[in-house]
């Protein structure tokens, strides 16, 4: 048995601790693969963990980390082996079953997906739930028929992981994006993954009118709250909003207006427990779609350690788009 360095969150008491901790595999969980991690991320939830701002875990110790890509090491599932490439998101890692920010884990295969082929490790995590989730949101204006040409498609919280991948995605596809920040220093890098148009975001954090001019074909909404109601209210006839973060609010202070008047479509997007099916598509569309200078250009790597000391930054939006953790730094 050996040991593995990882970000380990203790409450005892009313005492909660984040700290790189060497354990012993023999503490490892149960699971029928065990994954040498190379690249982790620190996605919002994730933040919420290791800075205790929310109920995330829900059983201690916990190992943090929703995110991890690395190299099978062992495993008793018959679709994985030794050496396969894999990538884990999602499925309550990291809040219930020890997670992936640390060089080891021990997780169930049915969870995993392959690593696109052409894919790097770092670049899947630079991804991470955030990316995969932009491309879910992306996927569903596709299925519910948003086109290039049908109008103006706007993503909240643009500056963020989610957001910073979903303008490149959107902008790739060649649909005219508006990106809606309250960082107005961060308009050329919001320009540089393909916005036509930068909006402040201020006016739509405020309550507004329940039936608004209207302006979007479509929305990717990582906001919640007064943003999310507005943008509802601001969509076009039969709009389309996909709803998948809460960085302002988990409540939603809206009228039915825009769904019964405007037919507008608010569609959820969870990437927590999402079908393998779905999760397949998402990530072989982003290794075939994404544009890996300017996935670069929404890096930052740091190491285990400063993933704790990074945790409140995501969560006052002080970062710009992705932290990448390499695990073995």
């Amino acid at each position: 048995m050996g040991t593995f360095k990882a970000v380990c969150l203790t409450r005892e008491e009313d005492r909660f601790a984040a700290r790189v901790a060497a354990l012993d595999d023999a503490a490892l969980p149960e699971g029928d693969v065990t994954l040498e991690v190379e690249w982790s991320t620190v996605n919002y939830k994730d933040a919420l963990a290791i800075a205790d701002r929310a109920p995330v875990v829900r059983k201690w110790p916990m190992v943090a980390g929703i995110d991890g890509a690395g190299t099978v090491s062992a495993s008793a599932h018959p679709a994985w082996k030794p050496g396969d490439r894999v990538i884990l998101n999602g499925w309550g890692v990291g809040e219930g079953h020890w997670g992936c920010l640390a060089q080891r884990a021990r997780l169930k295969g049915d969870w995993l997906v392959r690593l696109p082929e052409g894919l790097a490790a770092r670049e899947a995590m630079a991804i991470g739930t955030a990316g995969y989730t932009a491309m879910l949101c992306a996927l569903a204006l596709d299925k519910q028929g948003v086109k290039p040409g049908d109008g103006d498609i706007l993503v909240t919280g643009a500056t963020g992981g989610v957001g910073s991948v979903a303008v490149a995605i959107l902008s790739g596809r060649g649909h005219r994006v508006a990106a809606s920040t309250g960082k107005a220093a961060e308009e050329a890098y919001l320009r540089s993954l393909g916005a036509a148009e930068v909006i402040d975001r201020a006016p739509l954090a405020q309550p507004g009118k329940p039936l608004q001019k209207e302006r979007w074909a479509g929305v990717v909404d990582c906001v919640g709250s007064h943003t999310l109601a507005n943008a509802c209210a601001q969509a076009r006839y039969r709009g389309v909003v996909a709803a998948c973060g809460l960085a302002q609010g988990m409540d939603f202070p809206a009228s039915v207006a825009p769904f019964i008047l405007r037919g507008v479509r608010l569609i959820g997007v969870d990437s927590v427990m999402a079908p393998r099916a779905e999760r397949e598509e998402a990530w072989a569309r982003l290794a075939a779609e994404l544009d890996r200078a300017k996935l670069a250009s929404i890096t930052t790597p740091i190491g285990l350690a400063q993933a704790i000391e990074r945790a409140p930054d995501v969560l006052a939006g002080r970062v710009r788009g992705r932290l990448v953790v390499d695990v073995n730094a």
